[in-house]
């Protein structure tokens, strides 16, 4: 089947969205484009956008590739897509707030006790306790995929911590600064008023005991974490501190950050620290990147951690399976946005067409992320099918499987002109007091002609997201 061509109608017939950039790029020098694309590099790497790879000795730190030609989207199709997100966004801050009160959906019968219970991501700690403002999942990136015109389903939802805003913000000022001329000609909605939405969106969740204007932190696991580029960027965007764990205490019941004329009380937090680590009084003891005692002022009402404690579990990708019957038991109508297709390994049914499929299928564990401990089943080999099927009979729970989808295409810059590669998006959510999406998102591409994996840490790329005001 072949993948839905964004740009391209047939041949040489452009979708609407496109029209105007393709007029521009046929008259455009084909040398100086790539001199563009070497200038962008350059930006890049002298602003210091990298990001980390752990594992690998060589090359630890790098650049994430960036292509120089927008993706497009209409209004009609983004406001029918942030439709769909809004309402699932809304039903996760739900269902998060039902398991960790009185579990309605469970007693319900629509999501089996056996995926919360003993679940490492269910936090025991958040029980009976309700953030301020009632919101869980403050910050959220919803990966989507497109395999049609109107065809657009969500991969995974991203609710603990999700990265990637910083890259949006920056491709959307490269691009400006390059080819101002292009924005004179297209009506793009913006995107680099995120900082400020998030500002808004944090400090309209302050605590009980916050008075007067909210004291924002950003608090971070310092310089060696794979995003603390992005950590450092949205803390100087916002105009707030960026700490570690080391620059706080726990004082009169509040968390406070010493500062040149002593400590000031923080009201929130924007934690970038996974729950595992966050206060080594309550979870991993051992840890030195979290804040002693922040949980016990949290459940006190004496500060806002955003995300909270906890929203991992709504990330887990057996979770995932259940999201329309979760979004429908929690808004009262059916989901806006479907989920890929997934067969849960753990039901002996499914675990047989698994078995019996491997070769066609994805195979993703439960709690992985970033490509890894994944099987592409049409690109393995026999030899790495074999291994998941051992993987899968031994811990069966730990896996869902999801059939190969035939993901859009954009165009991409080459040495030729323009060739089409595989996207997906990560749009950026932002709950409080009301909820805010950013029109676009982040844009990643495989950049190896066929390959559908788009991840950063696997080689892809990422491209500025446009959304037309008309």
């Amino acid at each position: 089947m072949k993948p839905f061509d964004e740009m391209l109608i047939s041949g040489d017939e452009v979708r609407e969205p496109y029209a105007r950039f393709h007029e521009w790029f046929r008259e455009q020098d084909a040398e100086a484009l790539g001199e563009k694309a070497s200038e962008a590099e350059a930006f890049f790497r002298r602003t210091g956008i990298t990001f980390n790879v752990y594992g690998q000795e060589e090359a630890a730190e790098r650049l994430i590739p960036f292509d120089l030609v927008p993706r497009i989207m209409a209004k009609s199709e983004w406001d029918n897509l942030a439709d769909g997100i809004e309402q699932r966004v809304t039903a996760l801050n739900a269902f998060l707030d039902d398991l960790y009160h009185d579990q309605e959906i469970i007693k319900a019968g629509i999501v089996p006790e056996r995926l919360i219970a003993g679940n490492e991501a269910f936090l025991e700690e958040m029980r009976g306790f309700r953030p301020p403002g009632g919101v869980y999942t403050h910050i959220i990136g919803t990966d989507i995929v497109r395999c049609g015109e109107n065809e657009f389903y969500v991969l995974e939802d991203n609710a603990r911590t999700p990265s990637g805003v910083s890259y949006m913000i920056e491709n959307r000022e490269t691009m400006m600064q390059m080819f101002p001329e292009l924005f004179a000609q297209n009506r793009v909605r913006p995107v680099e008023t995120y900082p400020h939405h998030l500002r808004r969106s944090l400090a309209a969740v302050a605590p009980p005991a916050c008075e007067g204007t909210p004291t924002i932190a950003v608090l971070t696991p310092g310089i060696y974490n794979s995003a603390f580029f992005e950590h450092a960027f949205l803390a100087d965007q916002m105009g707030v501190e960026l700490i570690e764990g080391s620059d706080v205490a726990e004082i009169d019941g509040r968390i406070q950050m010493r500062t040149t004329e002593g400590y000031k009380p923080i009201d929130v937090i924007y934690r970038r620290v996974d729950d595992a680590f966050l206060d080594p009084k309550v979870f991993n003891p051992t840890s030195m990147l979290g804040i002693p005692g922040i949980m016990d002022v949290y459940r006190n009402g004496g500060i806002t951690i955003a995300n909270a404690p906890g929203t991992g579990i709504s990330d887990d990708k057996a979770i995932y399976s259940y999201m329309p019957e979760i979004v429908e038991f929690y808004t009262g109508a059916k989901a806006k946005l479907q989920n890929v297709p997934t067969w849960r390994c753990a039901e002996e049914d499914s675990l047989k067409y698994v078995l019996e499929h491997l070769d066609e299928l994805v195979v993703k564990e439960v709690h992985g992320s970033g490509g890894y401990g994944m099987l592409v089943g049409p690109t393995s080999t026999k030899e790495e099918q074999e291994i998941f099927a051992d993987k899968l009979k031994k811990k069966p729970t730990n896996y869902i499987a999801q059939p190969t989808l035939a993901l859009s295409t954009v165009p991409i810059l080459v040495d030729g002109g323009l060739a089409p590669r595989h996207v997906d998006l990560r749009p950026f959510v932002l709950v409080s007091d009301k909820v805010r999406i950013i029109p676009g998102g982040l844009t990643r591409v495989a950049l190896k002609e066929g390959s559908l994996v788009v991840n950063s840490s696997q080689g892809g790329g990422t491209k500025d997201t446009w959304v037309l005001r008309d």
